[in-house]
C-alpha cells in the first residue's frame, strides 16, 4: 500500500539531482507530477531524474523541473516536505502549481520578456474576450441597421440598443480595472473607483471643455479615457505598490479604512496629471505607427497578418495585438489590423471545408464538417487548426499561402474595423465604414475560395501521403501480442502509428496504434491471456490516438497506454468501479483504483491546470466509492476553450506494466460514456 515512507528513497534522490535542498526555491504538484523552481538549472541533472527508480519521466518545461510519479504523487510530495529544509519551500495552496508568482521565484529561473508580456496580457483579456467579441456583433449589426436605413439613429429604439452593446467599451477601464487588480494583486474594489474617477461625468466634460485645468495649481493636461485600455493598466500597477506600501506602514486599527481613502486620493490625480497622459500619448503613438505602415505599405502589412496570425495563435502570440486593436478603436474609431485577419480565419475554414467533402476517411470527415461551421460563422478555427489542418500539415500551409493572399488584397484597400470582432462571415458589417468594404469582401473571398481549391483537389495526395494503410505495420509490431493483433485487424482507418493522425481519427486508428506501444511493453505476455476487465469512456466525445495528444508526458506513454477523446459535452464519469484515490480540486485530474484492478488517470484538458479550476466541478471525493458510469464531475468546454486550452481528454492505465495487455477496442470515431474504450489482459 502506498504511502510517504515508500517515496522517501525517490524523495531523497530526486532532491539530491536537482542540486539539493539550497538549489529549489520552491515546489508542488498537481495531478501526476512534482513540479521544481530552481535556482540554477545548471545544477539540475535531469537524465539523473530520469533514472530514479519510481520516476516516469523527468521534463523541463514553464519555467519548472516538473517529475511525473504518477497518481500517487501526493505521497512523493509528503516525502519531499519531510526532508529537512524542504518544509519552507513547499507552495501548498498554489493551484497545481504550474505558475509561481515572480516573488516567491526569487532567484529561480525567469520567463522571457515575451513570455512576461503575453502572460500578462493574457491575464488581462482573456475574462473579457468572449463578452467583447459577442456584444462587439450586436454593435456591429447596428451600425449595418442604420447604414440601410433600418433604423433611425435619432429614434429612442436606437439609443437603447446603442447603450447595451457600446456600454462594455464605453467603460471597458473599470472591467480592465478588476482584471489588472487580480493580476497586480490588489484591491478590486479600489482599483474600480480609480477607473470609475477617470470615466466620472463631470471629468469627462473637463476634458472635452478645453477650459484650463489644475489642481493645487499644478496644471493638469485632460485626456479622454472612455474605452481606453493602456492607461488604467499602469494605473493599477502603480496602485499595487501604493496598496501594498499603505498596509505595511499604517496602524492595523485604521488600515482597512485609511488604505482605500489614501490609494484613490493619490491615485486619481496621480493618474490625470501623469500616467494617463503618458499612456494616451504612448497610445496615440502606436496607432500612428500603425497607420504609417498601412498607409505606405498597406498590402505587405495586411499579407504578413493573413499569412501568420494563426501561427501567432498556436503560439499564444496573438494576444500581444488585442490591446492594440482596442487601442486603435478607442483613440481613432478603427483598426487596421484586425480586418486583413478575415482572410486568415477564411482561409482555414474554406481548407477545412474542402477536406470535409473531399477526405476519404469518414472520422476525419467527421471532424471537418462542424469545425468548417464553427470557422466561417464564429471565426473559431481551433477545431479546424488543430483536428484536421495541421494534423496533415500540408492543409494548414494552404491556408496560411491563401490568406496571405487575401490579407494582401483587404490591406491594399486600406479596410479598418471600427468595432473589436471575432473575424468571421458575421464580422462584415465592422468594415462598411473605413477603407474599401469591396477589398475586404473580395480578399475575404478569394481566400477562402483560394484554401478550398487548393485543398479539394490536393487531398488525394495529401491523405496517400499522411494516411497510409495502418494494418500491415501494425500487425508486425503485434505480433506478440494476440489480443492486440485482433484490435489491428478490425482497424478500417487509414492511419499510421508513425506519423501524425488528425485529431478525432478513428477508433481503429487510435486503437492499432495503442496496440502496438502495449506490445511492445508485454512482450512477456503468454498466448493464453484472456479479457478480465474493461474500462468506459469518461467522456461523451471522438477518439484521439494517445501519440497526437500535445503534451510530451502523456504522448510518450510515459504514463501508461491509454486512448484520448475529444469531447462534446462537458459531464465527466468514472470508467471503471472503484475507489477515487485522486481529486484534484481544480476539477481538472481524477485517480480511480478500480476493483477489477485497473488503475486509470482521467485528465481533462491539456494545461487546464493552469485555469486554477474556474470551469470546473468536482462531484466527489477522495476516498469515495464510484460505479461505472457515475457523473464524478463536469467540465466547461467554453471556458476551456475561451482560456485558450485544448480540452482533449485522457483516459489512462496507469499500471500498464503490471498488466498483460491493453487494447482500445472501439472502432467507431464517436463514443459515449457507456461504451467500453478498453479491454484489458492481465
Amino acid at each position: 500500500m502506498a504511502n510517504k515512507t515508500a517515496f522517501e528513497s525517490l524523495a531523497q534522490n530526486v532532491v539530491d539531482d536537482l542540486g539539493g535542498p539550497d538549489n529549489i526555491k520552491s515546489f508542488t504538484h498537481c495531478a501526476t507530477r512534482l513540479r521544481f523552481v530552481v535556482k540554477d538549472s545548471d545544477k539540475a541533472d535531469l537524465d539523473a531524474v530520469n533514472e530514479v527508480d519510481g520516476v516516469i519521466t523527468a521534463i523541463k518545461a514553464g519555467g519548472q523541473h516538473q517529475v511525473v510519479v504518477g497518481n500517487d504523487v501526493p505521497y512523493a510530495y509528503e516525502a519531499v516536505m519531510d526532508i529537512p529544509g524542504m518544509a519552507k519551500k513547499s507552495v501548498k495552496d498554489q493551484t497545481d502549481g504550474d505558475e509561481v508568482d515572480e516573488e516567491e521565484e526569487g532567484e529561480g529561473e525567469k520567463k522571457s520578456i515575451v513570455d512576461k508580456f503575453i502572460d500578462l496580457i493574457s491575464a488581462l483579456i482573456t475574462p473579457l474576450i468572449w463578452p467583447l467579441a459577442g456584444i462587439a456583433l450586436g454593435k456591429a449589426a447596428l451600425t449595418l441597421a442604420t447604414n440601410f436605413n433600418w433604423l433611425n439613429p435619432e429614434s429612442t429604439t436606437y439609443i437603447i440598443l446603442n447603450a447595451a452593446y457600446d456600454g462594455l467599451f464605453y467603460f471597458l477601464p473599470m472591467f480592465l480595472a478588476v482584471t489588472a487588480a487580480r493580476r497586480f494583486k490588489c484591491n478590486e474594489f479600489v482599483a474600480m473607483a480609480t477607473a470609475a474617477a477617470l470615466l466620472y461625468p463631470s471629468i469627462v466634460e473637463l476634458a472635452s471643455s478645453g477650459q484650463e485645468v489644475t489642481f493645487f495649481g499644478i496644471p493638469v493636461i485632460m485626456m479622454t479615457y472612455s474605452s481606453s485600455v493602456i492607461p488604467i493598466v499602469v494605473a493599477i500597477w502603480v496602485q499595487s505598490y501604493l496598496e501594498r506600501w499603505l498596509n505595511k506602514v499604517l496602524p492595523s486599527s485604521i488600515r482597512n479604512f485609511t488604505t482605500p481613502l489614501l490609494t484613490v486620493t493619490v491615485m486619481v490625480p496621480l493618474t490625470l496629471m501623469t500616467v494617463g497622459p503618458a499612456t494616451v500619448t504612448l497610445s496615440n503613438w502606436i496607432s500612428d505607427g500603425i497607420g504609417v505602415v498601412f498607409e505606405y505599405v498597406p498590402w505587405l502589412a495586411g499579407a504578413l497578418l493573413g499569412a501568420f496570425w494563426q501561427v501567432f495563435v498556436m503560439f499564444g502570440l496573438h494576444w500581444g495585438f488585442v490591446p492594440v486593436m482596442l487601442n486603435d478603436i478607442a483613440t481613432q474609431g478603427f483598426s487596421y489590423i484586425t480586418s486583413p485577419l478575415m482572410a486568415a480565419v477564411l482561409a482555414q475554414a474554406g481548407v477545412v471545408l474542402a477536406v470535409a467533402l473531399r477526405s476519404k476517411n469518414a472520422a476525419r470527415r467527421k471532424v471537418a464538417g462542424p469545425a468548417a461551421l464553427s470557422a466561417f460563422l464564429a471565426g473559431i478555427t481551433e477545431p479546424a487548426v488543430y483536428g484536421v489542418n495541421l494534423p496533415l500539415k500540408i492543409p494548414f500551409y494552404i491556408g496560411l499561402g491563401a490568406g496571405a493572399v487575401g490579407g494582401a488584397i483587404i490591406g491594399a484597400g486600406r479596410n479598418a474595423f471600427d468595432a473589436f470582432v471575432f473575424p468571421s462571415l458575421l464580422a462584415f458589417p465592422a468594415g462598411m465604414n473605413h477603407g474599401s468594404f469591396s477589398a475586404l469582401v473580395i480578399g475575404s473571398a478569394v481566400a477562402a475560395v483560394l484554401g478550398f481549391v487548393v485543398t479539394y483537389f490536393a487531398m488525394p495526395w495529401i491523405e496517400k501521403k499522411y494516411d497510409p494503410d495502418v494494418k500491415k505495420a501494425t500487425a508486425e509490431a503485434a505480433k506478440d501480442n494476440p489480443s492486440a493483433m485482433a484490435t489491428a485487424e478490425g482497424a478500417d482507418l487509414k492511419e499510421t502509428s508513425a506519423q501524425p493522425v488528425a485529431a478525432g481519427a478513428g477508433a481503429g486508428a487510435a486503437a492499432a496504434s495503442v496496440a502496438t506501444a502495449t506490445a511492445t511493453e508485454t512482450e512477456t505476455a503468454t498466448a493464453t491471456a484472456t479479457e478480465t476487465a474493461t474500462v468506459g469512456a469518461a467522456m461523451d466525445g471522438t477518439l484521439m490516438q494517445l501519440d497526437q495528444v500535445p503534451d510530451e508526458v502523456f504522448a510518450s506513454g510515459a504514463m501508461g497506454a491509454g486512448i484520448a477523446i475529444e469531447p462534446t459535452t462537458g459531464e465527466v464519469y468514472a470508467p471503471v468501479a472503484g475507489k477515487m484515490v485522486a481529486v484534484q480540486k481544480t476539477g481538472h485530474a481524477y485517480g480511480i483504483k478500480g476493483d477489477n484492478g485497473v488503475e486509470v488517470l482521467v485528465h481533462v484538458g491539456i494545461d487546464t491546470v493552469k485555469m486554477k479550476g474556474e470551469g470546473f466541478e468536482t462531484l466527489v471525493q477522495k476516498g469515495d466509492i464510484v460505479e461505472a458510469g457515475q457523473l464524478i464531475g463536469r467540465a466547461d468546454l467554453k471556458a476551456i476553450e475561451a482560456a485558450g486550452y485544448p480540452a482533449t481528454t485522457m483516459v489512462i492505465i496507469t499500471n500498464t506494466k503490471k498488466l498483460a495487455g491493453v487494447t482500445p477496442t472501439t472502432e467507431s470515431g464517436t463514443v459515449g460514456h457507456d461504451d467500453t474504450i478498453i479491454h484489458i489482459t492481465k
